[in-house]
């Protein structure tokens, strides 16, 4: 792909343009193990405000971070201010202490999980939710099939997966639209090349975390930040990149990867 052909946006869905160089919210929480509130509140909203100005229109967060926390953070911060931002979170994963992770895919669990989720955000639709992990002891299609009753329902715009194969997105699309795939990607991790390109052949956007090689409960990049979100843009027009950061100057540098690509 030449420099020409590089598009800055992709429409989620079909019908929403998201800038591609986006912000993920794991790290707006408490340390260790991403548990509790972020301790400097205001200066998280102040990352959130700046990252509007300088166009970032995709933020991606979770019920799992915190639990709740970031959520409450990018509600509290996107509310005042005028802003253009789609707001993504996830849910069917909880985490009841800093080293406890629990995964429960149920209907009626996500019918719960998706009225917080609105709640926390301070809004009257998710624009995109995700089901985090799949309930190894609920089928996929249960799940999203309850996912699907909310969005029906208004609750919600858009369908996401996160950690799916093709076989489970498969399964998915049987029962609902589906707007995103978020699993883990980057520069020196390739697994999912081909997923990549299956979900750009459908104009599914793919969300890859770990864009640059971090641990997802450890500080610290592993990969150049500009050369790793670069070559991620460049890789496949649907891909939406989320570098998380809790530094202003950090986020100015990620969003100046425009300037290279």
């Amino acid at each position: 792909m030449n420099h020409q052909e590089i598009n800055k946006t992709f429409a989620l869905g079909g019908e929403r343009p998201v800038n591609r160089l986006g912000f993920g919210a794991m790290r707006l929480t408490g340390q260790p193990g991403n548990f509790g509130p972020y301790p400097d509140w205001d200066q998280g909203k102040a990352l959130l405000r700046r990252a509007a100005e300088l166009g970032v229109d995709f933020v991606d967060s979770a019920r799992a971070y915190g639990p709740e926390w970031a959520d409450r953070l990018i509600g509290e911060a996107l509310a005042e201010i005028d802003h253009n931002v789609l707001v993504a979170t996830k849910g069917g994963v909880d985490k009841p202490a800093p080293d406890r992770i629990v995964t429960d895919g149920r209907p009626e669990t996500l019918r719960r999980q998706i009225d917080a989720a609105l709640a926390n955000l301070g809004v009257e639709r998710i624009e995109l939710f995700q089901l985090h992990r799949v309930d190894p002891d609920v089928d996929i299609e249960t799940s999203v099939g309850a996912i699907n009753d909310a969005r029906r329902a208004g609750k919600l715009r858009f369908i996401g997966l996160s950690n799916v194969d093709r076989e489970q997105l498969d399964r998915a699309l049987a029962v609902a639209p589906i707007a995103s795939v978020q699993n883990r990607y980057n520069m020196a991790e390739h697994g999912e090349n081909d997923l990549v390109d299956y979900t750009a052949d459908r104009d599914i956007a793919f969300i890859p975390y770990g864009p640059l090689g971090a641990h997802p409960m450890r500080q610290g990049a592993a990969l150049p930040a500009q050369e790793a979100l670069a070559w991620l843009l460049r890789r496949s027009p649907n891909i939406v990149v989320i570098p998380g950061t809790t530094s202003i100057r950090h986020l100015e540098e990620n969003v100046a990867t425009w300037d290279i690509v």
